[in-house]
């Protein structure tokens, strides 16, 4: 079983994602926690955990790591630290320790922030990161779903490089979608975007791995 840290495993699409992890046959969970009443709870649940803050150091996250979702975010509180600097962090570590694969939770419009008339800052900060993965020498997916919704997971999305439209999306199916995109040859060194659609996300990541 490939062990992968999950950031942001306490937040609402991070849960998802461990959940997902826990039910693997392929991969188990590590779920990096900021407090210790975060990591007794994840422990209670048989969930590996690790000790860190993005706006601290991280260089230890990634020891004995196989793959990396991150899917950390300040809720707009403090995008530079956590969303910017804290992915840098996390891709200098997982750089350190030759981490498989780094996946990457951003968003729709970050590929052009200076185009948003809202959240530019947030964008902003998630285009810097993408970019910062981008050239790191990882294997690497950029996942770029459009707005969150809490709604039931569907198990079906559209994706392409660039969808040039807006929409929603459950994050059950964003969860989903970035743990597919575990696999070292599924959209290797890709970025795409992701909306509600009719084709299964499993169909929907593979043949974007043959269009790559």
């Amino acid at each position: 079983m490939e062990k992968i840290l999950v950031a942001g495993a306490t937040g609402t699409t991070g849960k998802k994602i461990v959940a997902l992890l826990k039910d693997s046959e392929q991969f188990t969970p590590v779920a990096m926690v900021r407090k210790q009443e975060q990591q007794q709870d994840f422990e209670s649940q048989q969930v590996a955990t690790v000790l860190a803050d993005l706006t601290g150091d991280v260089s230890h996250t990634t020891q004995g790591i196989d793959r990396v979702i991150f899917a950390a975010g300040s809720g707009g509180k403090d995008v530079v630290n956590v969303d910017q600097e804290g992915a840098k962090k996390l891709i200098d570590a997982a750089k350190k320790d030759r981490v498989k694969k780094f996946v990457m939770l951003s968003s729709m419009g970050a590929d052009k922030p200076e185009e948003a008339s809202e959240i530019q800052e947030y964008l902003k900060a998630k285009h810097n990161a993408d970019q910062y993965l981008d050239i790191s020498g990882l294997t690497f997916t950029i996942v770029r779903p459009g707005a969150l919704t809490n709604n039931e997971g569907l198990g079906k999305i559209k994706l392409e490089h660039k969808l040039n439209e807006r929409g929603e999306i459950p994050r059950w199916d964003v969860a989903r979608t970035l743990v597919k995109s575990l696999d070292t040859e599924v959209a290797k060194n890709q970025a795409f975007e992701i909306l509600t659609g009719e084709t299964k996300i499993e169909k929907a990541v593979e043949e974007f791995q043959v269009l790559s």
